[in-house]
């Protein structure tokens, strides 16, 4: 999807929507042969439990990062790495959005020879990563159903 200037200001993220985009974006990841895939904590942790099943790779590690704040959203820190990993050769590195692009930039010092997917980016993030399927303009707000609870109304989720 190409960036629009008539996006909404807010997306709400069905699971539904999460499992069909991240089957999409399997299949362009497909046809390699990955050593394993790092979730970026914790928003790729769901992108990568689908896209482990869909490209049959169990081997799954965790890059902790604590990078979203909402008051400080370029602080970033690293609250446990990987190991074991090298440079990251043949290792796919996935988190969900892809918005300000300092978590990749990190990843990329860490390990310069992954491969760096997301299902979402933003323009800012876009550049930091590989292999993506939709980009949304800066000013949308991407609600992921792992980030929302339900709430008292049918047809509304309400944020924690």
């Amino acid at each position: 999807m190409s960036l629009s200037e008539n996006q909404p200001e807010e997306v709400v993220l069905s699971w539904e929507q999460i499992h069909q985009d991240c089957d999409a974006l399997a299949e362009k990841l497909a046809g390699r042969t990955w050593r394993g895939i790092i979730a970026v904590t914790r928003g790729g942790l769901a992108p990568v439990a689908l896209l482990s099943r869909a490209l049959d790779n169990k081997m799954i590690e965790t890059l902790c990062m604590a990078s979203y704040d909402h008051q400080d959203r370029d602080k970033l820190t690293v609250l446990k790495t990987v190991e074991n990993i090298g440079d990251g050769a043949g290792w796919l590195v996935v988190d969900d959005l892809a918005d300000t692009g300092a978590t990749f930039a990190a990843v990329r010092e860490m390990l310069p020879r992954a491969h760096i997917a997301c299902p979402y980016v933003k323009p800012a993030g876009a550049p930091q990563v590989d292999t993506y399927l939709r980009a949304y303009e800066e000013q949308v707000w991407l609600n992921f159903p792992w980030e929302m609870r339900a709430g008292f109304t049918q047809d509304r989720f309400e944020t924690y």
